[in-house]
């Protein structure tokens, strides 16, 4: 553990580091880099989440796990499949933030489905420590920092470092994933893709263009098996089905081109071998699939998103007003903050940032039959 000293600077490292506006992948190394600086580890993955489902949407690896994705698909298959009281949705319901498996399983790690079937055998790591990244709109993020054999397991105060420095990830992850917009200038010919799991979670059909889809998801250095997300979906809809845990499976996630995707599971009837397919659908989504994510990243209150829900309407500051029983000076103040936070200067071009972020480029473009952007 490094000095008091040197945690108040990685913790004021983090915070400035959250406040600069920084791309999703700048933001995830540089504040990966200050706590390395504070808390020393081995390896590290850092996620990104769905708020509205605490389910994985991308991955960033750092040090011994950098280019190891073999066992990617087996962590997902664990962390959703798998009872784990330091599980990240186990973490989120108890409200503890940040745990470590050392202290959790009171020193025998191996009593952890993922310590002894994956990261021990695999890896050589003896403890990890992890902290989820949530506010009150859900969780976008967590890290998993990891020791090996030869090292000390973390310590209470590692922990407790993790837990001061988690809303400042939070802040990070949430500007990070709007700091681009799409560079893409016209729609997908692919259209949505269709990947279909057996019982044993091995792909079985998949339609044209699955691949290429689950390449966008997936291009850039160090950020894992795009497999990873898909079947961490699978594996969570297997457990939806049997009423063992809540939550629709879906995941919404930003593509490497900038454009929102949404992936959806569900457990197909069948007899024979065809009993326990899962067929997962891969597509660009709609403005309304993701306009609560956006607003939610931008942290309106909730009052500014009833304001911004009926600007989108085309209301006027008095509907607005008179909607929700306010003085137009009271929704004057209310956009002003919400100008304010998405970093626009009109009703327009909040319309745009909130909206229509990865189609505006399109703008002006032909229509297709099917009402995209040709």
């Amino acid at each position: 553990m490094a000095s008091g000293m040197a945690l108040d600077r990685a913790r004021s490292d983090i915070d400035v580091i959250s406040r600069a506006g920084l791309p999703l992948t700048t933001f995830m190394d540089e504040a990966t880099t200050a706590v390395q600086k504070a808390v020393p580890f081995v390896g590290a993955c850092l996620s990104t989440m769905d708020p509205a489902t605490a389910l994985v949407s991308s991955t960033r690896k750092f040090d011994a796990l950098e280019g190891s994705n073999d066992a990617d698909v087996q962590w997902a298959q664990i962390e959703y499949g798998a009872d784990d009281p330091t599980a990240m949705t186990a973490i989120l319901v108890s409200g503890r933030v940040a745990a470590s498996v050392h202290d959790a399983m009171a020193g025998d790690v191996e009593r952890s489905v993922r310590m002894s079937r994956l990261m021990l055998p695999h890896f050589g790591f003896r403890d990890e420590a992890r902290v989820v990244f949530a506010d009150r709109t859900g969780a976008w993020g967590a890290i998993s920092i990891f020791r090996g054999t030869d090292d000390a397991p973390f310590t209470a105060a590692d922990v407790e470092f993790l837990r001061t420095v988690a809303p400042a990830f939070t802040r990070g992850i949430r500007t990070g994933l709007l700091a681009d917009v799409s560079t893409r200038g016209a729609r997908s010919a692919i259209g949505p893709a269709v990947v279909i799991f057996d019982a044993q979670d091995r792909i079985v059909q998949s339609s044209h263009g699955a691949d290429v889809q689950l390449a966008r998801m997936s291009d850039v250095p160090n950020t894992g098996d795009p497999l990873t997300t898909v079947q961490a979906l699978v594996s969570w809809a297997r457990r939806f089905a049997r009423g063992e845990v809540e939550g629709v499976p879906r995941i919404r996630l930003r593509a490497s081109d900038g454009v929102w995707l949404v992936l959806r599971a569900a457990p197909l009837g069948g007899i024979g071998e065809r009993a326990g397919d899962v067929v997962v659908t891969i597509e660009e989504a709609r403005p309304q699939e993701v306009i609560d994510l956006v607003a939610a990243a931008f942290g309106l209150t909730l009052r500014e998103r009833e304001v911004v829900a009926l600007v989108l309407r085309g209301s006027d500051t008095r509907e607005i007003a008179a909607a929700l029983h306010l003085s137009p000076y009271t929704v004057q103040d209310h956009l002003k903050s919400v100008f304010e936070k998405a970093g626009v200067a009109s009703r327009r071009e909040l319309v745009a940032r909130v909206y229509f972020d990865q189609y505006v480029p399109r703008n002006g473009g032909e229509l297709a039959a099917d009402g995209w952007f040709a």
